[in-house]
């Protein structure tokens, strides 16, 4: 039987044609769906800033709405125009070709982009979490601090402070995490590589510390602390709002950890995004619950606390952050109980030393922040595959992230002084007395009908 070669030619010809369409349609359908999935989590961490304006203005008093709610839509507004143009190339800019493990410095206002149109959606993401960031340390300074003074350290948060960080431990070049033949990762310190899933160190320590830097920098509001008003005048004057607030700030956290899979064409990336929503429930609930008891039974003042419930649920939120994808769900129960607790020991500390945190950010997000990154160090079993090196297991995780955790620290303590202190001394910084009983709404802000039934009218002078 005679073999048509010419035939032949022309359907191997054919068939590789159609290996290469069925090739680059797999990739197009796999980029498609990664951008998919990265925009929406992205609308989710977006979302994030509505919940702070609720929860901020719920903790807060009246006569300071208006301001609370333009610090916190500042924030994206300053945010994303400082990551498009310095915070993004700090953070990601680095390349193949033995960059510094410091900083890096490509994509000045996203030149280059064209190239990789991927970086698109990782340049929003990312400017999400940067926002979050900075969001914090508007809750620990409130009801003091200038417009100004707050505006001004957002800048140097979002353009200099976090992206370093970011750097150092979610470039894939920086000194805490990074590949050294392509594949292996590891630190300069340890064979072991920094993690933090999605930034209860690189997010939550770091805004935290510049929350608690401002707020001893620019001291406790009139009368806070010492005896000249009454606790009842710093009470929260809206429980529904902080309950809204808390609920839009859990939702969106379902952006902000799963999210961070980066991606979403492979089974296994799917199944750790789902393991991570399964932690970032359970660790929330069990911390919120450990809490409202708390406060409840042992701890003042003794009676069902609905706004420490909400700031429970977000201490525990905080603390996963970091280990939700390399712990079991019975580890992340565990890792929010200890959550809660330190949240109850901790909102008693502030006070007791005198630092004015109007609505606990320095609990929430500090002190469990740094719990969240210290966590990973302790569970996640290495032998389950999915990334865990706790010690608990004989893993050497807990030195990298120690140091990890201290460098931060100072870090974001260092810079935020260097911000904070001039401004002081330059009386930029600070409400005057007078400014801070009528309240900036009525001082400050325009249309003055929002502040029209407010009690600070008792304050204004004939």
């Amino acid at each position: 039987m005679a073999v048509n070669i010419t035939a032949l030619t022309e359907l191997e010809a054919r068939i590789g044609e159609l290996e290469s369409k069925l090739a680059l349609d797999e990739a197009n359908y796999n980029e498609a769906l990664d951008n998919v999935w990265m925009l929406l989590t992205a609308y989710l961490v977006w979302i994030m800033s509505a919940g702070f304006c609720f929860l901020e203005m719920g903790c807060l008093r009246f006569k300071n709405t208006q301001n609370v709610l333009t610090k916190n839509i500042i924030v994206p507004v300053l945010g994303f125009l400082c990551w498009y143009v310095l915070g993004y190339p700090l953070a990601f800019g680095a390349t193949d070709g033995s960059p510094g493990k410091f900083a890096s410095g490509r994509y000045f206002a996203m030149h280059g982009f064209w190239d990789n149109k991927a970086k698109f959606r990782h340049w929003f993401f990312q400017g999400c979490f940067c926002d979050t960031s900075a969001s914090i340390v508007s809750g620990g300074v409130a009801e003091r601090m200038s417009l100004l003074g707050y505006m001004i350290h957002t800048i140097f948060m979002t353009a200099i402070i976090y992206p370093i960080c970011v750097y150092w431990g979610w470039s894939g070049y920086g000194w805490l995490n990074y590949t050294e033949d392509g594949v292996t990762y590891k630190s300069t310190i340890s064979s072991a590589w920094y993690q933090d899933w999605a930034g209860s160190g690189i997010i939550h320590l770091v805004g935290g510390v510049a929350a608690l830097t401002g707020a001893v920098i620019v001291g406790p509001r009139k009368g806070r602390f010492d005896g000249t008003a009454s606790e009842d005048e710093f009470a929260p004057h809206s429980v529904p709002f902080t309950v809204l607030g808390t609920f839009i700030l859990w939702f969106g956290w379902y952006g902000f950890n799963p999210g961070s899979t980066g991606q979403m064409h492979m089974a296994s990336t799917a199944y750790t995004s789902a393991l991570v929503a399964v932690n970032t429930t359970l660790a929330p609930c069990i911390a919120g619950l450990v809490v409202f008891i708390g406060r409840a039974t042992v701890f003042p003042p003794r009676r069902f606390d609905v706004g420490a419930l909400c700031n429970g649920i977000l201490a525990g939120c905080v603390a996963i952050t970091a280990p939700c994808a390399w712990v079991k769900p019975w580890e992340a129960i565990i890792i929010g109980i200890i959550g809660g607790l330190l949240y109850l020991g901790s909102a008693m500390f502030w006070p007791a030393i005198k630092v004015d945190d109007p609505i606990d950010a320095l609990s929430v997000h500090l002190v469990n922040g740094l719990w969240g990154a210290l966590a990973i160090g302790f569970f996640g079993d290495p032998k389950e595959g999915i990334g865990g090196n706790g010690v608990f297991y004989g893993g050497n995780q807990l030195g990298v992230q120690v140091v990890a955790c201290i460098c931060f620290m100072v870090w974001s303590c260092v810079l935020s002084i260097v911000v904070f202190l001039p401004m002081r001394f330059m009386g930029i910084l600070r409400w005057s007395d007078t400014f801070q009983d009528a309240g900036a709404d009525e001082m400050q802000h325009s249309p003055k009908k929002s502040v029209e039934h407010s009690p600070s009218k008792a304050y204004l002078k004939p």
